[in-house]
């Protein structure tokens, strides 16, 4: 049985931990967080680039930083990283990365031993889940990456992925903003695909309250003009950027 691949945490433990959902739709419900590792882009302002950023990944990321792969990855069986979601005690389950949905087999064999949580996946939209995983899945937050992520928009933006989302009502498109430009860029994709207003979210882009309230201050306008949801990242006002949060 495939094993599951994923991040680890300070003290180099599995990366799984109960809290508040920090953004999205679901932001401030209690959860637990499994988040695996690998990642198939490189945006240059992750703020997990201990997923995929390992020593010898040519990738760019601003930060220039390169993770040692054997101190920040770590393989647990299905079962065993079902237990360690189970012992959390929470009636939902967000699975994050990197890009979780690179694992679907492991994936669909821990979730058949929580058969009774709700499921919400993060992924860049890029590709999507196996039948065994989907038919699981209550909620998809879907984060397609704009041109300043530095990705290719080949590889990071595949229409046919966008109108899957897009046709999916369990999903929510959830935009990394830095600029308000971005949101042009943002307003094309949502008319080429078809994407409702009231499934998209607009998050700003930082790993520290002063930089998401500056950018709040004129994100708000944006989602006010065109009917968008603003996200806010709960987390970081909480316990700042780290693991395990």
């Amino acid at each position: 049985m495939t094993a599951l691949i994923l991040a680890t945490d300070d003290h180099g433990e599995p990366e799984i931990f109960a809290s508040l959902q920090g953004e999205g739709p679901s932001a401030g419900v209690p959860v637990a967080f499994i988040r695996l590792s690998r990642c198939n882009l490189a945006c240059v302002w992750c703020d997990t680039a201990y997923t995929w950023h390992f020593e010898g990944d040519e990738r760019p990321h601003r930060d220039g930083v390169e993770y040692d792969r054997r101190a920040n990855q770590v393989k647990l069986s299905p079962e065993d990283a079902a237990a360690q979601v189970a012992a959390l005690g929470q009636k939902r389950l967000v699975i994050t990365g990197g890009e979780p949905l690179m694992q679907c087999g492991a994936l669909a064999d821990m979730l058949a031993a929580l058969p009774d949580i709700e499921v919400e996946i993060e992924t860049n939209g890029t590709t999507k889940a196996s039948a065994h995983v989907d038919i699981r899945v209550d909620q998809y937050n879907v984060s397609p990456k704009l041109a300043h992520s530095g990705n290719p928009s080949e590889l990071a933006l595949i229409p046919e992925r966008i109108e899957h989302y897009a046709d999916d009502p369990r999903a929510f498109f959830k935009f990394v903003i830095a600029q308000p430009g971005d949101v042009d860029e943002l307003l094309e994709l949502q008319k080429r695909h078809r994407i409702a207003s009231d499934r998209v979210f607009l998050m700003p882009e930082g790993t520290t309250s002063e930089a998401l309230r500056a950018r709040q201050e004129w994100l708000s306008g944006l989602c006010l003009e065109y009917g968008f949801r603003m996200s806010d990242r709960l987390h970081i006002h909480l316990y700042g950027d780290s693991r395990g949060t």
